[in-house]
């Protein structure tokens, strides 16, 4: 037997230990045993019986609810109960309010104590109106852009196109009371910093935790946001192995784009904005890590989070804006997505770590392709293209290079010249006869 999220003991009654009660109230209820020590012996407690009336009389008139207090006996020795129930409104002791997580009671302050507030009655953060707003003041450009994003996704109907922004403002239901909400200025004002603190992304390259080379910062709404900062990872930050097929160059990053926009727009989308701190990308040699202030679901862990589960957004307005342009989709599958997509990439999958004040996210790259791997797969691809092209050869011997070209469909009329040359000096074709006219000649296979 031991404390837990819903039982705490204390050896005897201090009226300290209402705050023990707040915070059972706000949670999700428990039980105060008064007569154990820490290890759970039962102590006794000597006036049990006078504080069986003493203590539902402070309850009620220092935190404004009823609670059951009994009197039990175990090995002779009275202790007494307090069962309290979760509340649905908010509980406060001498204007403080408390919480019961794990096995700690902790007071609630700060953003903390905003959004629990909110919780109590149905809302979230995102979802409080901003006054001194309004719809002329946002980007028309970006408002326009998810116009036609969302008519592409078919998430909403080509008849979108032809509303006034205040009426697709409305449609995403981000308006309160007649004002936009704090959603509506994140993902559609040119500059929410005006209003909400922290609302950006920080990109830096690290040599080492303590060594940063380079860094960057992106602004603008969140759409933006996504936009600018998953441009800045694939030109700067991210080195690109280099192959090619025939004479098209191939870029494969240490991560594939799917996994990387996926943990990206997870990260916009389900940051707290209350806590003022921007989202931080640490790029090193090897990994990829991408911090956010994000809070867990009530009684969550990290084993939840990587399990099936269903889609809990922290801020349901802009989720739902997301959702609507194609970004996301509304099943809770974003991160069972970046581990398909890392497994058939062939990298370890993201890792991931809540540490109370955010959640990490983590890309491994794999191991450096050495560059005679890179030679094998490029020397593979020519090999397969000189066939392809001996066949075309074989059965159109007076083909032009731009014929030869149709025929393949992935390869330039340059390329084709390139091949071309490249197996007349290898002495697999010749040319018989003038350039126009004549004809080309397999005069033996490529060896493999």
């Amino acid at each position: 037997m031991r404390e837990h999220q819903n039982v705490e003991w204390k050896p005897s009654w201090r009226d300290e230990w209402l705050k023990w009660i707040c915070a059972f109230a706000n949670a999700e209820g428990g039980v105060l045993v008064i007569g154990r020590d820490d290890d759970g012996n039962p102590l006794g407690v000597p006036n049990a019986r006078r504080l069986l009336e003493e203590i539902p009389n402070k309850v009620r008139d220092l935190l404004g609810i009823m609670v059951d207090v009994n009197l039990v006996e175990e090995a002779g020795r009275e202790l007494i109960e307090i069962e309290v129930d979760a509340h649905p409104h908010p509980v406060s002791y001498k204007g403080e309010y408390y919480y019961r997580s794990g096995s700690t009671t902790q007071p609630l302050k700060g953003a903390a104590l905003n959004h629990f507030l909110l919780r109590k009655v149905g809302r979230h953060w995102d979802g409080v109106s901003l006054p001194g707003v309004t719809v002329t003041d946002l980007d028309k450009s970006s408002i326009d852009r998810f116009r036609k994003r969302a008519v592409r996704s078919k998430r909403l109907g080509p008849e979108v196109s032809e509303e006034h922004d205040a009426a697709l403002i409305e449609r995403l239901r981000l308006v309160e009371g007649g004002m936009l909400k704090r959603a509506a200025v994140l993902l559609f004002h040119p500059d929410p910093e005006r209003f909400i603190t922290g609302a950006f992304i920080k990109i830096g390259f690290f040599r080492s935790d303590a060594d940063l080379l380079y860094h960057d910062e992106v602004h603008g709404d969140l759409f933006a946001q996504v936009d600018g900062t998953m441009n800045l990872l694939l030109t700067k930050y991210l080195k690109a192995m280099i192959s090619y097929e025939g004479l098209q160059r191939v870029e494969t990053y240490p991560v594939p784009e799917e996994a990387l926009r996926e943990a990206l727009l997870n990260a916009v989308a389900h940051k707290d904005y209350a806590d003022g701190a921007p989202i931080q990308i640490s790029v090193y040699d090897d990994r990829i890590m991408i911090w956010n202030s994000a809070h867990l679901p009530e009684g969550w862990g990290v084993e939840q989070l990587i399990a099936k589960h269903s889609s809990r957004p922290f801020n349901p307005d802009i989720a739902n804006a997301f959702f609507r342009c194609g970004l996301i989709e509304a099943w809770g599958r974003g991160i069972e997505k970046m581990r398909s997509a890392c497994r058939a990439h062939g990298i370890p999958k993201p890792v991931f770590r809540f540490d109370g004040g955010g959640l990490w996210t983590m890309f491994e790259f794999a191991k450096a392709v050495e560059e005679g791997t890179t030679r094998k797969t490029t020397r593979k691809t020519t090999q397969k293209t000189t066939q392809r092209i001996l066949s075309i050869l074989k059965a159109h011997p007076t083909a032009s290079r731009k014929e030869i070209a149709v025929r393949l469909g992935d390869i330039t009329e340059d390329g084709v010249k390139y091949h071309l040359d490249k197996m007349k000096k290898d002495g697999l074709i010749r040319r018989v006869g003038p350039p126009k006219g004549g004809h080309w000649e397999v005069l033996e296979e490529e060896r493999s």
